[in-house]
């Protein structure tokens, strides 16, 4: 990379190398990515087909990376698109733009842009109309799509084809959106001198002239015989035309009901594009209220277009991934939709650190019997985050209800042997491996050997004691073994308080459960243990006597005492004057016994300020 050259000047090379350096150490900066953009459009003044082969090459390159990292930058896709059409003309500028409408495919602007250009670089009405077209599937029921469909109502306009103008209008008088009224007043006008054949389907236009000439059967007398009059051509015309305009007022009435009932969410949304920064609660409720009414209202296409539309402004919140992947799981025959909504969000928009999405995929796929692909997906996310708990977790749960027990134990004891998981990730994997064996496989001493062959490497393990004093707790007893249990769970809280390495905020919890089992399922000798415990635990430090042993360097209450003693009541510490040259702070290993990692403030004591030691 040091040797590297994107084509301008020293001085634009040298800015651009730093600018490249930045966005490889952080590749999440927006703010950097877009430094590097700006910095590439503006190499040699600006670059059209006559520039240096490697600034082209350069600035397509940082172009290319920077929108697979945010594909949903629709104004990007157009400077890009803008670029290639001056560089490389016509073909060039079509490809990104299909490039950008595959990447935000209901992005009116960028589809507005699209036509426009294709319009104004193409002589072929029907390609240029097909690519309308295209546009209309995608964004045509948006609610601020009137751009687009002004776009499209003025190429038909420069053709003159006043019967695919409106064709168009006849499509849009019933979204609705927020210029529906201006379309349908243009509707209604042209509609007076279209042929009646084009205003409604054939059998509408059949039944409303069947009526007219129903109704209009005049009876005149003449002499003693009663004649049946006819209504003219002309007559009936008029008739339906009139009937015809009172029809299309009631869409206009439907399509203004609709909207308005949607302008209650839409006039809260204040930002219907992409960007890095988060959303405020306000406005992830609206979308929420959004898409319940979206549902209520049962169609499948809007409440579809709906969510599409949301996943661009909230493309990093994962709810609405899970959620729009459930909405389509409940649709009939939508497997490949809910496939691809999964793929999305995890390839493109869900970080790995957040792994959710993908495990749903997971169990989306195992659903669909791809048990192979959701093994992988598991293992693709451990790959890039090791020792991940969770995802070691459904793994395992995975493997045993395709494989039995013992794949899952395989797993544990994989991850527990593997040098990617910590001492504290394979302190909760012994854990699940115990509990698969007592709740799976029905083998309480094989789950208890477990916990016991294990103790001594998680001895600072919140999980590891909790859960081994809860899986004694929860075993059942009776009168014959209660005796036994009941030694099994005194040795495990001995074991807690004396041996364990942890805060004395999760010891003081642990010794609670074990008093509230002493007072529910203890002998008549429970009492005196209790309130023994209960000074230990709950009395102050002066009558502690497992936490003063604790707390002296070698393990007695007596030389704690002693410092009390020193200090005035105070349990104090130590001083090594020697470890406080060295800048060792004296009184860490007392703020950890108290459940705090460090002294408050991180402060050091130093031989300037003899005052912070106690003598």
């Amino acid at each position: 990379m040091a040797d590297y050259s994107f084509g301008g000047s020293d001085e634009e090379n040298a800015e651009l190398k730093k600018l490249n350096t930045e966005v490889a150490e952080d590749p999440d900066s927006f703010e950097n990515w877009e430094k590097l953009v700006r910095a590439a459009e503006s190499l040699e003044g600006g670059l059209n087909r006559n520039s240096n082969p490697q600034s082209i090459a350069a600035t397509r390159d940082i172009y290319d990376r920077f929108l697979a990292k945010f594909p949903l930058l629709f104004g990007y896709w157009k400077k890009y698109a803008d670029l290639e059409f001056s560089i490389a003309g016509t073909e060039a500028a079509e490809l990104v733009y299909e490039r950008g409408v595959a990447s935000i495919t209901n992005s009116v602007d960028l589809w507005t842009n699209y036509c426009a250009f294709k319009v104004e670089t193409s002589h072929d009405s029907e390609v240029i109309r097909e690519l309308f077209e295209r546009g209309a599937t995608c964004v045509g029921l948006d609610f601020l799509a009137h751009p687009f469909w002004d776009k499209y109502l003025e190429f038909e306009e420069r053709l003159e084809a006043n019967d695919k103008i409106f064709a168009i209008l006849d499509r849009v008088v019933h979204i609705p959106m927020h210029q529906y009224a201006r379309y349908f007043e243009r509707y209604r006008q042209l509609a007076q001198s279209r042929p009646l054949q084009e205003l409604l389907p054939p059998d509408t236009l059949a039944q409303f002239r069947l009526e007219i000439e129903t109704e209009g059967l005049a009876t005149v007398q003449a002499g003693s015989h009663q004649i049946n009059v006819e209504k003219g051509e002309l007559e009936i015309e008029r008739e339906m035309r009139t009937r015809i305009d009172n029809f299309h007022l009631e869409i206009f009435a439907r399509t203004q009901t609709e909207t308005t009932k949607r302008w209650t969410y839409e006039s809260e949304v204040k930002r219907p594009y992409f960007h890095v920064t988060e959303l405020d609660e306000g406005q992830l409720v609206n979308w929420r209220k959004y898409l319940d009414f979206e549902e209520v209202e049962g169609d499948y296409m809007r409440t579809a277009f709906l969510y599409e539309r949301c996943l661009v402004t909230c493309a990093y919140y994962d709810e609405f991934w899970l959620r729009y992947a459930r909405w389509m799981l409940a649709q009939p025959t939508k497997e490949e939709e809910v496939r691809n909504i999964y793929q999305r969000a995890s390839m493109l928009y869900a970080p790995i650190s957040r792994p959710a999405v993908r495990l749903h995929y997971a169990y989306f796929e195992e659903l669909c019997n791809r048990v192979e692909l959701a093994k992988d997906i598991h293992q693709a996310i451990l790959l890039n985050l090791p020792g991940h708990i969770e995802t070691i977790v459904s793994l395992a749960n995975l493997s045993r209800r395709h494989g039995g027990l013992e794949a899952a134990i395989a797993v544990y004891k994989a991850q527990i042997d593997s040098t990617d998981c910590d001492i504290y990730a394979k302190a909760a994997l012994v854990t699940e491996w115990a509990r698969l064996l007592w709740k799976i496989k029905g083998s309480v001493d094989e789950a208890r050997q477990v916990f016991q062959k294990n103790q001594h490497w998680y001895l600072d393990s919140r999980p590891f004691w909790i859960n081994y004093l809860l899986f004694e707790l929860e075993q059942p007893t009776s009168a014959e073994t209660e005796a036994t249990q009941y030694q099994r769970i005194k040795q495990v809280h001995e074991d807690i308080r004396r041996k364990s390495h942890l805060p004395l905020l999760t010891m003081k919890d642990l010794s609670h459960y074990y008093m509230v089992y002493l007072l529910e399922r203890g002998t008549k000798d429970a009492a005196k243990e209790y309130m023994m415990l209960d000074r230990e635990v709950n009395g102050p430090f002066s009558i502690q006597q497992t936490m003063k042993a604790k707390v002296a360097d070698d393990g007695k209450a007596t030389t704690t005492d002693r410092r009390l003693l020193m200090e005035n009541g105070h349990p104090g510490v130590e001083v090594d004057e020697a470890a406080i040259r060295r800048g060792e702070n004296p009184y860490t290993k007392y703020y950890q016994q108290q459940g705090e990692h460090s002294l408050p403030g991180g402060s050091q004591v130093s031989l300037s300020s003899p005052s912070n030691v106690h003598h």
